[in-house]
């Protein structure tokens, strides 16, 4: 039973005189016509019974002898001293014999009375009227008044050696590839000695060697060393060399071409165009009529009345003062934007150029590449997405290869890209990889934003040239550049020239000096004649001026349906480059295991004192006036300790899966990219860090603080707002910039977790008519399943319907609780999607 005590109803004074001869050897129990004032008064039967007590602590064991189902203790008041100690939570020894006290911890009182030790194996909580068996893996002693369980702090040290092995290993092996590159030993011999005589010659430790794509070289080392004339520059390959060749090139005589030699790295590429497109003519055909772009808000047109034709199989410029409509024309070739007047046709045919997105490449200013990817990771997920759906896997990696070795950045395939702030490769080998990125999938016309801005002038002759060896392949490639260099400016084979949104010129390089002349322009010797042409162009002429429709073809129509990955496949392809960033950013994962853990650690050392006893309610009748102080509110307590903890791990690292890369987002969905499957495979990317940082939490706590909830239904909790909180976050990083996000996401994750039902209840919240408000938080479903589990476990002991009523919570709901926390997690992710989706639309077209 959980009561113990000497039951005397329907005893008379007489009954109670005669019986303590023969107790007086176990508590000295006196009956006294005169009490002392340290005497007590019992009630039996509305009768007064003096009686004095010296040694209390002596009637417990013989109290319940006496203490069952059929009789039941007598109240007797209790001293000052007691009361004081009940009104302050704490737990009074009995009185007397006449009064019931609840069972200690460590001993369980039966039904059937008498007081027991809670034997090994079991604990048993105050008022426990029978042991509860510990789990498995925990420490329960004779006398455990609580549970303490080992085992899954055991299987988390276990999981955290397997993190810590397996990234040391990862690290092992790549130090152990960076120490035997495989390659040809002659010119890595040849290359190691000139290192070493070499000043300024870059040595980083991410770097492969260079591979050889000479002849073998079999030269003595010393004698390399020592003829200064010998020139270890790598002659031009692929498509630069292509670039630098007078000859036409001609991509069918070039295919044919079959000496019994192997093919070179640009006809592996072009027989791979030729495969990808079904076709040998590579190139798209744009030609405009009248094009007008006029903004509602804008006071005039930025394009007005142009007219004109880009063909295939050159390389265009599009050149102006700032402010001219360069890139809102580019934009409007491209799909980008809408033309609010004329008409526009790719390949004769008139109509939505969005439709034509898969196969037109975008290569914007910037850089915009994954820092934590390699050059060819890099390259390789935009081959995976864009690529043919029935091309292998095998082919999309021949492919890459194939173009990573025309770009001439084998060498650095392996080679992180680095961030612009702390860069592992060089500008123009970024720039390359990211033209690499929109040429893995093939495109038909490329178009690129200030190719050549920021690189010196090697790196942008090496780009143009390979510009100019593309268009010689059949593309149609068209660059925004500004204030070219001479030589850059003579390697374009037509130009596009706009002023206040209109046409200016269009045709040939060659020809716009004879044209600038023929309007009276005079271009002095040996002057760039693209500058002489910007000052014309930008209004400082007078220092240079003296006193149909046709129907697609059906190959690019089985073309543009065949590209692309399935949506399902782009998923798990974004979801392995997700997880290969995590795995490059180490710090940051263990970091937020870390603070999951010590934020675990800190909640359950909080709750250490209370030893697993966190509510006092009242007493069952009858013995609801023996009750002390309650405390119906340390368990929401202690839920929105762990709600604000939860929180403030989360949510920051919740709004870096997006915050962080919304560039790359921006260009992969103009460039036809699945936005579902991007998403999707960053939240799925998430799971594995919300369960390891879960675990660790959630393992700290409940070792501390011994709550009656079983960890199993806390890790769920616990994992499930996790999934709320990233959620948040994930909404939160759509529409704040990256500076505000991990703030704005913190401070909301407190909100949410204030919210939730300790004070104000839940029933004053349902006075205020506010309590929707309440239940949209995540926080308040926490609590409540927190109160639930905690709480219906002392049903038989205390009246948990009033404290119910009192604070405004459901019992017995724990499963509903958990699928709401599922369902608002899942509500977050819906306008988070929807906010990646429809905010900043036209940076995705």
């Amino acid at each position: 039973m959980a009561f113990q005590g000497l039951n005397l109803t329907n005893a008379t004074l007489p009954d109670v005189i005669a019986i303590l001869p023969d107790l007086t050897n176990l508590g000295n129990l006196t009956a006294l016509s005169n009490p002392p004032p340290t005497n007590q008064i019992c009630f039996i039967d509305d009768r007064a019974i003096p009686v004095v007590i010296q040694t209390a602590e002596q009637w417990n064991d013989w109290g319940c002898e006496f203490n069952n189902a059929t009789l039941l203790p007598t109240y007797c008041p209790p001293l000052p001293a007691c009361q004081e100690v009940r009104l302050s939570g704490g737990v009074c020894p009995p009185n007397g014999p006449l009064e019931p006290y609840v069972c200690p911890a460590g001993s369980y009182c039966p039904h059937e009375g008498g007081k027991l030790q809670c034997p090994a194996g079991s604990f048993c909580p105050k008022g426990s009227v029978e042991p509860i068996p510990c789990s498995f893996g925990s420490n329960c002693r004779a006398g455990s008044g609580q549970q303490t369980t080992y085992l899954y702090i055991f299987i988390l040290l276990i999981v955290d050696i397997m993190i810590i092995t397996a990234t040391l290993l990862a690290k092992i092996r790549e130090a152990y590839k960076r120490k035997h590159p495989q390659e040809k030993v002659t010119l890595k011999r040849a290359m190691t000695s000139y290192r070493k005589a070499r000043p300024g010659f870059r040595n980083n430790r991410k770097y492969e060697e260079l591979e050889d794509e000479q002849e073998p070289f079999t030269a003595d080392v010393e004698s390399i060393a020592m003829n200064s004339r010998v020139d270890f520059r790598r002659r031009p390959t692929g498509f630069e060399a292509l670039g630098e060749q007078e000859a036409d090139f001609v991509v069918g005589d070039h295919m044919k071409q079959d000496d019994g030699a192997d093919k070179t790295d640009l006809q592996k590429f072009v027989q791979s165009l030729s495969k990808c497109l079904g076709a040998t003519k590579f190139g798209l055909t744009f030609e405009y009529q009248n094009l007008q772009f006029h903004p509602k808000k804008s006071p005039r047109p930025i394009l007005s009345e142009v007219t004109g034709l880009i063909n295939a199989g050159s390389l265009w410029g599009v050149m102006g003062a700032s402010g001219a409509g360069k890139s809102t024309f580019v934009n409007v070739l491209m799909g980008k934007q809408s033309n609010t007047g004329g008409v526009t046709r790719v390949n004769g045919v008139k109509g939505d150029i969005k439709k034509y997105k898969k196969i037109i490449g975008y290569v914007p200013q910037d850089d915009i590449v994954l820092p934590e990817l390699t050059v060819r990771e890099n390259i390789l997920h935009s081959a995976r997405i864009r690529l043919p759906a029935n091309w292998s896997d095998a082919e999309i990696q021949e492919h890459v290869d194939i173009l990573l070795a025309c770009l001439q950045l084998s060498h650095v395939k392996n080679s992180l890209v680095g961030s612009t702030a702390a860069p592992v490769i060089s500008g123009g080998q970024r720039k390359r990889v990211s033209i690499g990125m929109e040429l893995a999938a093939a495109p038909m016309a490329l178009f690129l934003d200030e190719p050549t801005s920021g690189l010196d002038a090697t790196a942008a002759n090496s780009i143009m040239s390979t510009l100019k060896a593309l268009s010689r392949l059949g593309m149609t490639i068209v660059t925004i550049i500004h204030q070219p260099r001479q030589e850059i400016f003579e390697s374009l084979d037509s130009l596009v020239l706009l002023g206040a949104g209109r046409m200016i010129y269009q045709g040939p390089e060659r020809g716009i000096q004879p044209h600038f002349e023929g309007l009276g322009f005079a271009f002095p010797d040996h002057a760039n004649p693209a500058d002489v042409m910007g000052d014309i162009i930008a209004g400082e002429g007078r220092h240079y001026k003296p006193k149909g429709d046709a129907t697609e073809t059906k190959s690019l129509s089985r073309a543009l349906k065949l590209r692309g990955a399935p949506w399902y496949r782009q998923i798990w392809f974004c979801l392995r480059r997700a997880l290969l960033q995590q795995y490059r950013m180490k710090s940051s994962f263990f970091f937020e295991l870390g603070i999951g853990g010590l934020a675990g650690f800190l909640i359950g050392l909080a709750e250490l004192n209370n030893h697993g006893e966190n509510f006092r309610g009242i007493f069952n009748p009858p013995y609801d006036i023996l009750s002390s102080s309650i405390d119906y509110t340390s368990v929401p307590q202690m839920a929105l300790l762990v709600g604000l903890s939860i929180g403030l791990t989360a949510s920051a690292p919740g709004v870096k899966i997006f915050g962080e890369e919304k560039l790359v987002y921006y260009r992969e969905a103009a460039a036809g990219h699945n936005r579902f499957a991007y998403y999707m495979g960053k939240v799925l990317s998430t799971l594995p860090r919300m369960v390891l940082a879960c675990f660790h939490f959630t393992t700290l706590f409940m070792l501390l603080s011994t709550p009656r909830i079983s960890y199993t239904n806390a890790f769920a909790a616990h994992l499930l707002y996790f999934w709320c909180i990233y959620g948040l976050a994930s909404c939160v990083s759509m529409v704040t910039r990256r500076e505000d996000g991990p703030l704005i996401a913190t401070m909301l994750s407190l909100i949410v977790g204030v919210l939730n039902g300790m004070s104000p209840t839940l029933r004053t919240v349902r006075k205020w008519h506010m309590q929707w408000l309440w239940r949209s938080s995540p926080g308040t479903w926490l609590a409540e399943g927190y109160f639930s589990e905690n709480i219906a476990p002392l049903r038989y002991l205390y009246q948990i319907d009033i404290a119910t009523n009192g604070v405004g919570y459901s019992l017995g709901k724990y499963s509903d609780d958990m699928v709401m926390l599922l369902v608002i997690g899942l509500i977050y992710r819906l306008v988070a999607f929807f906010g990646l989706r429809f905010v900043n639309r036209a940076k995705q077209r």
